[in-house]
C-alpha cells in the first residue's frame, strides 16, 4: 500500500537520529504532554461522574422519588383517596401514605441518638421489596403483620449498641400536657431488623415504624405527613412531579428528589467543570511543546524545504508534511493518554483500591464512570488544541520561498 509523500516524509521527520536529537526529545515531551493531559481529563471526568452518580443512586434509593404534602402544615386528611388518585397516573410505580418525625432512639445500656422516625404501610406495593433488597440482618414479616416493631439503619443500630430481638425506647419532641407540666411521650418498641443504604447520613439517622404506630406516636390520628411516590422512571420525577401537582391542584404541594437535592447536584457540576478547565492546561503546555518543536524543525529542514519547492513541491504540500508531524504526535499521546485512562477505570472499578469514609463522602469507595459525550470532549478538545498548535509553524514551513532559502544554505 502506498503512503503520501506528505505523511512518509513527517514520520520520517519524527525519527530524529545524531545531532538532531534535541529535536526527538521534543518529540517525546509533547507527546507525554498530551498523554499525561489525556489521561488526567479521564480519570478527572470519571471520578467527577461516577461520584456524582453514585451520590444520586443513593438518593434515588433512600428516598421517595415524590413526595406530597398538604399547605396548611396539619397534615394529609383522606391519604387513602389521595394515593388512589395519584396511583392511576401515568409513570407511578407505587403510592403510601407516611409519617415523618423526629425521635431520640435510646437503648437499655443507655446510649441516644436522634433520629429521623418514618412510619410507612409496610404492606404498600414496592415498598416492601425496596426494603427487603436494603435489609442486612433481621425479619420484616413483623412489621408487614402491623406488629409495633421497629426497623433501624445499620449505623443506627450499630451506635445504640443494638441488635435485633432488643429494645429501644422513643422519646418524642411534641410531649403531652399534663397535671404536673409538659411530660415527653415515650414509646419503647422492639427492633426487628437492620438495613443498609450506604449513604452514612441516612443509615445513621432512619428508622421505620408501622404507619399506624408511627400516627399514634405523633399524635396525628388518623392523619399522614403526606404521601411519597415511587416512578417507573426516576429521572422522570420533574415532569410527573408537575403533573401530579397539576391533576391535585390547592391545597396540596409537590416535591421531586431532583429539586430536593438541586444544589449539591450543581456544586458537583460546578467543580467537574472547573476541573476539566484546570487539568487542559496540561494538553496546552503539551501544545506549547508541540510548536516548540515544529518551529526548530522548520528551522533546521529549510534546504529540504527549498530543494523540495524548487523540484515541484507546492507549499500545501510542505504544510501537510508538518502538520502530519504536529498531529501525529497528538493522535498518539491521546491514544495513549486514553488507553491508560480507561485501565485505571477499570482497575478502580473492579478492585474498589480507592476507598472513602462513608461518614464524609457518603459513598464508602470511589466509583468512576465515562460517558461517551465526556470522553468524546476530552478526545475533541485534545485534537483541536493539537491541530491548532500546528498551524503557525506548518503554514510557515509552507511559506518558505525556495529562491530564498537556498540562497543562503
Amino acid at each position: 500500500m502506498s503512503v503520501p509523500f506528505e505523511l512518509f516524509l513527517g514520520l520520517r521527520y519524527l525519527r530524529a537520529r545524531g545531532q538532531r536529537t534535541n529535536l526527538s526529545l521534543f518529540v517525546w515531551i509533547g507527546i507525554g504532554g498530551v498523554f499525561l493531559g489525556v489521561a488526567a481529563l479521564i480519570v478527572v471526568l470519571a471520578v467527577m461522574t461516577g461520584f456524582q452518580d453514585g451520590i444520586r443512586d443513593k438518593i434515588i434509593a433512600a428516598n421517595p422519588h415524590v413526595l406530597i404534602f398538604e399547605s396548611s402544615g396539619r397534615g394529609v386528611a383522606d391519604a387513602g383517596a389521595l394515593a388512589d388518585r395519584v396511583r392511576a397516573m401515568t409513570g407511578v410505580k407505587a403510592v403510601t401514605p407516611f409519617v415523618l418525625q423526629q425521635a431520640l432512639l435510646t437503648a437499655p445500656g443507655g446510649a441516644a441518638q436522634g433520629g429521623l422516625l418514618r412510619g410507612v404501610d409496610f404492606n404498600a406495593p414496592g415498598m416492601v421489596a425496596d426494603l427487603r433488597a436494603q435489609l442486612r440482618s433481621g425479619d420484616l414479616a413483623p412489621l408487614e403483620r402491623g406488629d409495633p416493631g421497629i426497623l433501624l439503619g445499620r449505623e443506627l443500630a450499630r451506635n445504640l449498641g443494638v441488635a435485633p430481638g432488643d429494645t429501644v425506647t422513643l422519646i418524642s419532641p411534641r410531649g403531652a400536657m399534663t397535671a404536673v407540666g409538659m411530660v415527653p411521650k415515650m414509646r419503647r418498641y422492639t427492633v426487628v431488623g437492620t438495613i443498609e443504604i450506604g449513604m452514612y447520613e441516612y443509615d445513621s439517622s432512619t428508622a421505620y415504624l408501622p404507619l399506624r404506630a408511627a400516627q399514634e406516636f405523633a399524635g396525628l390520628g388518623d392523619r399522614v405527613t403526606g404521601v411519597e411516590v415511587k416512578l417507573d422512571d426516576p429521572f422522570a420525577a420533574r415532569q410527573i412531579a408537575r403533573a401530579i401537582a397539576a391533576k391535585l391542584g390547592w391545597p396540596y404541594w409537590v416535591r421531586d428528589w431532583m429539586d430536593m437535592n438541586k444544589n449539591l447536584f450543581n456544586a458537583l457540576q460546578l467543580e467537574k467543570l472547573a476541573l476539566f478547565v484546570i487539568v487542559t492546561i496540561i494538553v496546552l503546555v503539551a501544545a506549547f511543546a508541540i510548536i516548540g518543536h515544529l518551529v526548530l524543525l522548520v528551522a533546521e529542514k529549510r534546504k529540504e524545504i527549498g530543494i523540495l519547492k524548487a523540484i515541484g513541491a507546492p507549499g500545501g504540500s510542505i504544510t501537510t508534511v508538518f502538520f502530519a508531524v504536529g498531529m501525529t504526535i497528538g493522535v498518539v499521546g491521546t491514544i495513549a493518554g486514553s488507553a491508560v485512562g480507561l485501565a485505571i477505570m477499570w482497575v478502580q472499578n473492579t478492585y474498589k483500591i480507592i476507598r472513602l469514609a462513608g461518614d464524609v463522602y457518603q459513598i464508602d469507595y470511589l466509583p468512576m464512570k465515562l460517558t461517551g459525550s465526556d470522553f468524546a470532549l476530552v478526545i475533541i478538545a485534545t485534537l483541536a488544541i493539537s491541530f491548532l498548535a500546528t498551524i503557525f509553524p506548518a503554514r510557515r514551513a509552507g511559506a518558505l520561498a525556495p529562491a530564498e532559502v537556498l540562497r543562503y544554505e
